[in-house]
């Protein structure tokens, strides 16, 4: 596919934004650091990528409590990771270059010399044996998750936050992958066109292009490169409402739709999920698996897709949207959370 005039148009946008981000965070990190007020370094690395730092009498004990509990998979094309776990001991000459990631798990009493920097970010004192967070304690940009323990001993306490840590971890994500979604801007006036013209809505970043039939819309990311990665939202009707649907009517539904796109795709269904829900009070269908080229296609592309069957009656309207993802060689639970985030913002307006 060519490199449309557009697309070079979004990408330099983006990699503007990106520097200008950068240049912020290197001039804070040099303002703090001079004012002795907060650490003068940018936090690195993968925000995947979670360094557990705790006495290693503590990790040889829950180790694998800990890999079950914080690196549970999804299944893309393939089962993936949504966190790796990197232990390290604070009391070894790696913990100076690991402090420095963005996301760090700190397990102690907080008596220990090297968590007293994170005990003094707190906003609030501690209360007792617990999960506490803060953030840029030794890099900016950084994400501290502390659990305090009774005792250094104290590995129970631990094993049962796992749970709560796990949730607090992937909050931070999906709030990270929101804000980086939207960091082109938030097309309102295009939510506001499609509920005048097309009486439903959804909230996507402006860089997202569109284009619509009678009774369908495509709104595509193919930034930076169509080849490397493709967002695509597709949204459909029927009225008056099919009586009767269901499964197997939604993805034959989906095959007609999938005609009109660029790209040909068959699905995979070996790893389905699929269920019917409630969405905003609307009787709803979410189907969840696998796209592939066709068998004749040259290239064997393939990728996630979550298909939304939503029931509108005040319209006698059944909508499908269609979200999908191609994205080879990168791990894909970021850009699930942002498909995800844009069929959530979607309304279906009055008669």
């Amino acid at each position: 596919m060519e490199w449309t005039e557009e697309a070079t148009v979004f990408s330099n946008l983006r990699d503007t934004m990106r520097t200008q981000l950068y240049t912020t965070l290197i001039a804070t990190a040099m303002v703090t650091g001079i004012a002795g007020c907060g650490p003068s370094t940018v936090a690195y690395g993968d925000r995947t990528t979670v360094v557990a730092a705790m006495s290693p009498a503590i990790w040889n004990k829950v180790s694998d409590t800990v890999y079950a509990a914080l690196e549970p998979t999804i299944y893309t094309v393939r089962e993936e990771k949504t966190f790796t776990v990197a232990y390290q001991d604070p009391t070894q000459p790696g913990w100076d270059n690991l402090q420095h990631r963005v996301h760090v798990l700190a397990v102690g009493t907080g008596k220990e010399p090297w968590m007293q920097a994170a005990v003094k970010k707190l906003k609030t004192p501690i209360d007792g044996p617990g999960l506490y967070t803060t953030q840029d304690v030794w890099a900016l940009g950084q994400e501290v998750t502390m659990v305090i323990l009774s005792a250094p001993d104290s590995v129970d306490q631990f094993v049962r936050l796992l749970p709560e840590i796990h949730t607090t971890l992937d909050t931070q994500y999906r709030q990270w992958a929101h804000q980086r979604m939207y960091m082109s801007g938030v097309d309102t006036a295009l939510a506001d066109t499609l509920m005048a013209r097309a009486r439903f809505s959804l909230t996507l970043p402006t860089v997202y292009t569109h284009t619509s039939t009678d009774s369908s819309w495509i709104f595509r990311n193919d930034n930076p490169d169509p080849s490397q990665l493709i967002r695509q939202i597709a949204v459909t009707w029927r009225s008056p409402i099919p009586v009767g649907y269901g499964p197997e009517d939604y993805l034959k539904w989906r095959a007609q739709l999938v005609s009109t796109y660029r790209e040909g795709q068959i699905v995979d269904l070996s790893h389905v999920k699929e269920g019917p829900f409630k969405y905003r009070g609307h009787d709803a269908y979410q189907i969840q698996a696998v796209w592939k080229e066709p068998p004749q296609m040259d290239w064997p592309a393939a990728g996630p897709f979550i298909d939304r069957i939503i029931t509108c009656p005040a319209q006698d309207r059944m909508y499908l949207i269609d979200a999908w993802l191609y994205a080879p060689g990168r791990d894909k639970y970021q850009y699930m959370i942002q498909l995800e985030t844009i069929l959530d913002t979607f309304r279906c307006g009055p008669s």
